[in-house]
């Protein structure tokens, strides 16, 4: 894959590049860890959004590719690592041509001794087109939003849709 950024990997080491914004989030979720995992690993996370994602796999793995649609906005990405082990589940995702941001996102979920699981969210970015370097601070807050938006789309996981606890 031809990622439009030189550090690949970098949110699976935590050893992030300069000349990037960093983001991070981290949130306890109230659903049962295997509900979470199975609803990351299957891009239940970014249909609980809105989005569109168009992957050529049903379930994340390395190698996979996909392009996530939000309104008028197209984002193509590949599978970066991929982390399925009995205590941690998760996956990156880095921006490929065509993407308006350059650099890449990672969910990792961790299993808590109650059973319930943690998920962190990272993010390192730099604006990859005309319309993200115009958009500068903002572009910045609607990111911070979305980290927040997806954790809280995978706590509503097991939630139906039309839930009173509604993200938007």
């Amino acid at each position: 894959m031809e990622f439009t950024y030189p550090d690949v990997g970098a949110t699976l080491t935590g050893d992030l590049p300069a000349g990037y914004t960093h983001l991070r989030h981290s949130r306890v979720l109230r659903v049962p860890f295997e509900e979470a995992a199975e609803a990351l690993m299957t891009w239940q996370v970014q249909h609980r959004l809105g989005m569109r994602p168009l992957p050529s796999a049903p379930r994340v793995a390395p190698g996979v590719r996909v392009t996530v649609h939000l309104a008028v906005l197209k984002a193509p990405c590949g599978i970066v690592w991929v982390i399925e082990e009995q205590d941690r589940v998760g996956w990156a995702y880095g921006t490929l041509p065509g993407h308006p941001e350059s650099g890449e996102e990672s969910f990792l979920l961790e299993r808590l001794p109650d059973g319930r699981a943690k998920v962190t969210i990272t993010v390192f970015s730099r604006p990859g087109s005309l319309l993200t370097r115009l958009g500068g601070p903002l572009v910045t807050l609607t990111q911070r939003l979305f980290l927040r938006l997806y954790a809280r789309a995978l706590d509503l996981y097991a939630k139906p849709a039309d839930d009173k606890d509604q993200m938007m």
